[in-house]
């Protein structure tokens, strides 16, 4: 039988990758080329979890090992995000650029930053040729520290493949990041509308983020989204908010195949025809936890011109016999309407996030009782069906838990330690997560 250090190289790397993490690890520590063979794996996907993290990862990590990472979440902000902090704007942007340029391999991209970056940071996206999916957020308090639309834009903007697109607490701002002006890489209007010229975009989310700029009904759109996730702006008001989100949706509609709902739509007549509906694709429908229930009948119906095939809600535990109640009451609507009105329908599903405290067992019982009602309702009508069921009363959850493990990673001659965890999702079914990851705190 041949020996482990006989095989060839292609053959250890595919044995690798089946491991899970823990054995990946310990075979790292057998001997220098299975050190050498397991490092694509374990530094595939790394977590950064503050700036000390990545200064500490710069240090210890050799700049040939970045060849191998694929998924990055990377921080920028303090261990305590509110302390005042003495380094300069620019000098935890050239950590950013350092790590990113020694990244050609990567895939994902998790920026979570506080407030904005020196313009520079925008330097190493045009040469991330395999990015396709990025992520940014401002952790910080937005009123002391905006993250800037200009930067962001600009940094999309840059990317040469960028297909999914997700921001958080973004800043509607002329102010910031004047210095862009003329770089050759990026459109002269930084503006949020101006994402929607990138070509290659295929998904995009934006929440908590301020939606009322008038040029998102008069950019021209060279995107062909295919998912849509809109949030509200905590700074105004609903109706302020569902105008936005109509104007966005009206823009983007052709092309629109998912759909992600967090404030109401009450224009049916813009919508609700299958002839004039700027949604003339959208087969899935999901409605977050933040939305009305009260209005989700109405903005329902008012999508009816859509041929909307998958219908899902999220709510929290509190919300359960309410939502379950309204899906009755649009299901009603249904068969009153007749055949044509959703008439693509197929299927509706319920998700719930903990609410944070223990549900009595009346509480149990009565959302049980709800969700079966629902889902007869729905076998009535020959619709599939998933709602959460409560067989017993659920536990405090605390959406900052987390599981930790500690491992130790080799660098070079020495050692340095980190911990790989793992957030479980404020969900009553979380999913497993099967990616191997490093979590560097």
């Amino acid at each position: 039988m041949p020996s482990w250090s006989s095989l060839p190289t292609e053959l250890k790397l595919n044995v690798i990758q089946v491991l899970a993490p823990a054995d990946v690890d310990a075979l790292a520590k057998t001997c220098q080329a299975s050190y050498q063979a397991c490092v694509p794996a374990r530094f595939r996907s790394i977590k950064l979890h503050d700036f000390a993290a990545l200064l500490g990862f710069l240090d210890n990590v050799p700049r040939s090992y970045c060849a191998s990472i694929e998924t990055l979440e990377l921080a920028t902000h303090d261990e305590d995000v509110f302390a005042p902090t003495h380094l300069s704007l620019r000098e935890r942007s050239d950590a950013v650029i350092a790590l990113l340029s020694a990244c050609p391999r990567l895939a994902s991209l998790n920026l979570r930053l506080a407030g904005s970056l020196d313009a520079s940071v925008v330097s190493p996206f045009p040469f991330l040729s395999n990015l396709k999916q990025l992520s940014i957020s401002n952790v910080a308090p937005e009123d002391t520290t905006p993250l800037s639309e200009r930067l962001v834009v600009a940094i999309a903007a840059s990317c040469q493949n960028l297909q999914d697109l997700s921001l958080d607490r973004i800043t509607r701002s002329e102010l910031h990041a004047p210095d862009l002006q003329g770089v050759p890489y990026i459109p002269p209007n930084l503006r949020l509308p101006s994402l929607l010229r990138i070509p290659t975009l295929r998904k995009l989310t934006i929440r908590d983020t301020h939606l009322g700029d008038e040029h998102w009904s008069t950019t021209p759109v060279a995107c062909r989204l295919q998912v849509l996730d809109l949030g509200s702006c905590y700074h105004e008001n609903e109706d302020f908010n569902r105008t936005c989100t109509e104007t966005i949706m009206a823009a983007v509609g052709p092309t629109v195949d998912e759909f992600s709902l967090t404030t109401a739509v009450s224009n049916d007549k813009l919508f609700a025809k299958p002839t004039e509906t700027p949604l003339p694709k959208l087969r899935k429908l999901h409605i977050t936890p933040f939305f009305p229930v009260d209005s989700v009948v109405e903005t329902i119906s008012n999508l009816a011109g859509s041929p909307i095939e998958n219908l899902s809600l999220q709510c929290y535990e509190d919300d359960v016999v309410d939502v379950c109640s309204a899906l009755e009451e649009f299901l009603a609507l249904k068969i009153e309407r007749g055949s044509e009105f959703y008439q693509k329908l197929t299927r509706i599903d319920v998700s719930v996030t903990a609410a944070g405290y223990s549900a009595t067992e009346e509480e149990v019982e009565e959302r049980t009782k709800a969700a079966k009602r629902l889902q007869d309702f729905c076998r009535q009508l020959r619709l599939s069906s998933a709602v959460e069921e409560y067989g017993v009363p659920q536990r405090p959850v605390a959406s900052s838990r987390r599981a930790s493990m500690s491992f130790a990673v080799e660098v070079g001659v020495g050692a340095t330690k980190a911990s790989s965890s793992s957030t479980p999702s404020t969900t009553t079914t979380p999913r497993p997560v099967k990616a191997r990851s490093m979590t560097i705190y």
